[in-house]
């Protein structure tokens, strides 16, 4: 009566030997191919031929064996039982994924987040209203783009980016000057510029910049370099006219994180020359020009603010960082009217950064969630096993040969889409949500005006507790997740750098009415300042001291949340570094 479940059992173990075996012969061939570009190409096709084949005759001599040990019936039940096994798990794997998703999201939806990425899409703006619409602006994108985001095929040459108003030349690059900041006390010096645009590069008979017959002074001679914009800034300035602005980007693409994104680049090349034509008319006297140069960075900033993606609010902090320079310099060197401050005050009090993290992290999470549904869906494209490979450990393998190039990578990665229940793309859903919910999305808090820092660095420890060791239920969070909280540090330290330089106009009003300084900042309010903001970091008020000298110092705590008496920080190569040290407004001695 026990024979025959003791056959059956024994056949199971014999099963599962060969099983063993064959499974070590896997991970040989994937041994293999990984390692497959250090190999010699004899041993390499050797190595791999042998494995495959080993596999295929591994697999032959099992069923004989079954079938011919213990007959068809024994042998269908244990075949049988192992369908039966595979298909519970994934169908156990598929309801515990789906059950994950689907609990965390009623719970965020119930509590007022939208998750789908249409949600976070800006809405349409008629063209005749539109900035992004305008000739010299659409230039930036017209050889890649159409007016509806869709990417033009091949590419158009004969456009050239009028936005792109680059104040480098493609070569001599260990000439460049080096341009003043702020955040470390420092002026920009035109004298260098000066220099730069008189003399054409070492490798190049011509100057891409015009030169003055005469040599003048160095913010004349650099307005005359620059002179070769004047035309396209000034029609530049007349579309900043236009009240909206939203940039053709196709937010129905199949594939998320596949917009193109071509006029970030140069809305940032436009504010470099914008600063630097702000810094030579302060230095003119011509500060009316400088005030407009200044307005028409600044719109530049807000022309993508409605864009869901980080980088584009990266690169809007960029430009910020670059526009406060000549604001800066001017209030050091006194060059600003009171009327001309209460416009920079204004303009300046527009800005909330913090709210923009909020937009740019929810912008993200649904990207994310879109592309986690995208990979669900399809499975099967190439484009995307090529941005987001979970093998990209391994070495690469493009093997140029006769009949094409053998990507064992991406061969790897498609094969571990396709075969992975469905219930892990739902688990690394949740898992992106959660991170987000729970850690992202409260770094930056608009409504208290604070950024919590100690949220921050407790996320990333966090976050490498949740992302490692890999598993299936966090591998695709993983690949997709990148360094988010020193994104929302570039946001604090911008938020900040909006407070004190508002405060500071507000200061230098003070000084023009009363011949100095005030002694606390409470005396700026409210004849010059509404409301003193608060410091972003630990909402207490921020360090301000009147020196000796006729100055004065305003500090933040910044991101280490200590008080270092008002020093910036550096990193070990000697760059300025905003985790460390102070935030700082002081002006040169």
């Amino acid at each position: 009566m026990m024979k025959a479940p003791l056959k059956i059992l024994k056949a199971f173990f014999d099963w599962s030997f060969f099983a063993l075996l064959s499974a070590i012969l896997l991970f040989a061939l994937l041994v293999v191919i990984t390692n497959f570009q250090r190999l010699t190409d004899g041993i390499g096709y050797l190595a791999v031929l042998v494995t495959v084949c080993g596999i295929i005759a591994l697999g032959f001599l099992l069923t004989r064996y079954l079938w011919r040990r213990h007959g068809g019936r024994q042998t269908f039940i244990i075949f049988g039982g192992f369908a039966v096994a595979v298909t519970f798990f994934y169908a156990e794997e598929d309801l515990r994924g789906w059950y994950a998703w689907q609990t965390f999201k009623h719970q965020v939806e119930a509590a007022g987040e939208k998750l789908d990425f249409a949600s976070v899409v800006p809405p349409a703006v008629p063209d005749d209203q539109n900035f992004a619409m305008a000739p010299i602006v659409a230039s930036s994108y017209a050889a890649t783009l159409d007016t509806n985001g869709h990417l033009i095929s091949p590419q158009l040459t004969n456009v050239v980016s009028r936005l792109d108003m680059t104040i480098y030349r493609d070569s001599d690059w260990e000439r460049q000057p080096t341009n003043g900041y702020w955040p470390k006390g420092t002026f920009t010096s035109l004298k260098e510029w000066q220099m730069y645009f008189s003399s054409p590069p070492t490798n190049s008979l011509t100057n891409e910049f015009p030169v003055p017959q005469k040599p003048q002074s160095a913010a004349a001679d650099v307005l005359f370099g620059l002179s070769k914009y004047d035309s396209d800034i000034e029609e530049l300035r007349q579309a900043s006219r236009l009240p909206q602005s939203r940039f053709p980007i196709n937010y129905d693409t199949k594939l998320p994180f596949d917009e193109l994104l071509p006029h970030l680049s140069s809305l940032k090349r436009c504010s470099q020359t914008l600063q630097l034509r702000a810094l030579a008319e302060l230095e003119l006297g011509q500060t009316d020009k400088a005030l407009d140069d200044i307005k028409l960075a600044m719109r530049l900033i807000d022309s993508t603010r409605s864009e869901p993606f980080l980088i584009s609010h990266l690169v809007r902090v960029a430009q910020f960082s670059i526009t406060l320079q000549p604001v800066y310099e001017g209030l050091a060197k006194h060059k600003w009217s009171a009327p001309q401050l209460v416009e920079l005050e204004t303009g300046l009090a527009k800005l909330n950064w913090l709210e923009d993290c909020q937009l740019a992290m929810r912008g993200e999470r649904n990207l994310s969630l879109a592309t986690i549904d995208y990979l669900r869906r399809t499975r099967s494209n190439d484009e995307f096993f090529e941005m987001f490979d979970i093998f990209g450990a391994f070495p690469m393998v493009n093997k140029e040969e006769e009949h094409g190039a053998i990507e064992w990578n991406l061969l790897l990665s498609s094969t571990y889409y396709r075969l992975s229940p469905t219930g892990w793309f739902w688990m690394n859903k949740a898992l992106i949500g959660k991170l987000y919910q729970q850690w992202y999305l409260l770094v930056c808090d608009p409504e208290k005006h604070l950024a919590y820092a100690s949220i921050s660095n407790q996320a990333e420890q966090r976050i490498d507790v949740e992302l490692f060791p890999r598993r299936p239920s966090n591998m695709l969070a993983a690949m997709i997740l990148g360094s988010l909280t020193a994104g929302e540090r570039k946001f604090a330290f911008a938020q900040c750098s909006a407070d004190m330089a508002m405060i500071a106009c507000a200061l230098e009003r003070y000084r023009l009415a009363n011949g100095t300084y005030p002694d606390s900042l409470e005396k700026v309010c409210p004849q010059f300042l509404g409301e003193i903001p608060h410091d972003v970091i630990n909402g207490q008020p921020l360090k301000y001291q009147r020196t000796d000298d006729g100055r004065f110092l305003l500090y933040s705590v910044g991101w280490n949340e200590i008080d270092d008496g008002g020093k910036v920080g550096f990193n070990q190569s000697g760059r300025y570094d905003i985790k460390t040290g102070d935030w700082v407004w002081e002006y040169p001695k």
